[in-house]
């Protein structure tokens, strides 16, 4: 496989799709772009869909998504016009209290997000902030975890795309029925006891779901949708910041709760 601009037939998107698969399993994620390979957004698209059919293949499962890049000053940086996503595997699902090993993750990173579940089946094209509402079952604070690497030159979209939005895995907090519309609540972000990143004022629904509706028109032009039960990270409302050596993360909510990992 050249690298460089390619042409993205289907021989050289599965032989990609099988070398990044690799390298992810091996904590060196994206050799090829390191490499120097350049990919489109919609490129990027199409590597992560093989990527996931691989991943499928070996018995692995999608359990539900994560949304990225919200802010459009993000967006603008990655070189994008639309939010991210990528799938959240079972295999990388992990529930409060989970001791990790750092040395599974190439250059680890965390964000403090909410995520939710859904009671039903998510229709694209419906807002799910005015009738789909209804929709979600409970929401979760969430630590979600990055192999946090990107090679080459700026802007990095098409990149994040293909390597599933950089998404490594979940660490889920209780779930916590829907608040009333309005409710606030803070959000912080804890890494061995010191706060390196915390919100204010934040308000359900508005400040959490902000992309579920393109999420769900995104899956639909790629032929998926939201299912009764699929977990969705919302949106981080900052920048993924790097795990030390070792360490304990918490995200702590004053209304929807904790959750905590440890990394060794």
């Amino acid at each position: 496989m050249g690298i460089g601009d390619m042409t993205l037939d289907d021989a050289s998107l599965t032989t990609l799709a099988r070398r990044m698969l690799g390298d992810y399993d091996r904590a060196e994620p994206g050799t090829a772009f390191a490499e120097g390979l350049r990919l489109t957004p919609p490129e990027g698209w199409r590597v992560q869909a093989a990527v996931a059919a691989l991943r499928e293949a070996r018995g692995e499962r999608v359990v539900g998504y994560k949304i990225g890049c919200i802010d459009l000053g993000n967006r603008q940086r990655m070189g994008l016009d639309h939010p991210a996503c990528g799938r959240i595997w079972s295999s990388e699902l992990h529930e409060t209290g989970t001791l990790l090993p750092r040395a599974k993750y190439a250059n680890p990173a965390m964000e403090a997000e909410f995520a939710i579940t859904l009671a039903g089946d998510f229709p694209s094209g419906e807002a799910v902030k005015d009738a789909g509402i209804s929709l979600i079952e409970a929401i979760y604070p969430v630590i979600e975890i990055h192999k946090l690497v990107l090679h080459g030159d700026a802007p990095h979209g098409a990149q994040l795309l293909a390597n599933n939005a950089i998404n490594a895995g979940v660490v889920r907090g209780a779930a916590v029925a829907p608040p009333q519309i309005g409710q606030p609540t803070d959000l912080k972000l804890i890494f061995d006891g010191e706060t390196v990143d915390e919100w204010d004022g934040l308000r359900w629904p508005a400040d959490m779901l902000q992309g579920i509706d393109w999420l769900a028109d995104q899956l639909a032009a790629q032929g998926l949708s939201l299912k009764q039960g699929d977990l969705i990270l919302t949106g981080a409302f900052g920048p993924p910041l790097p795990i030390g050596p070792e360490g304990r993360v918490d995200v702590t909510s004053s209304a929807y709760g904790d959750v905590s990992a440890t990394f060794a």
